[in-house]
């Protein structure tokens, strides 16, 4: 059996997430899956590009700042396991 590489299988997730209503996830992990979705596919937030920004994208980039220490290989990684851990369910 061959291996599936990270790309293929963070893409596979991120189909699978499409499918997901948001009524159906608690909101830390939408935030969670925000964020871990933007540090893989942008990198590091940079605060400089988005001065005006309401109360929700602030928790949105709150979620984003705290994860932004891994890279974006950890970042896939980490979205692939959320959202087999929620197809478990």
């Amino acid at each position: 059996m061959i291996k599936k590489d990270l790309d293929t299988r963070f893409l596979e997730a991120v189909y699978k997430a499409s499918e997901m209503t948001q009524a159906s996830l608690p909101q830390d992990v939408q935030l969670r899956l925000y964020a871990f979705y933007k540090q893989a596919t942008l990198g590091t937030l940079d605060l400089k590009q988005n001065s005006i920004y309401h109360l929700r994208d602030a928790f949105k980039t709150n979620a984003w700042m705290q994860i932004s220490h891994l890279s974006a290989d950890e970042a896939k990684e980490q979205y692939i396991e959320i959202i087999y851990s929620l197809l478990k369910k």
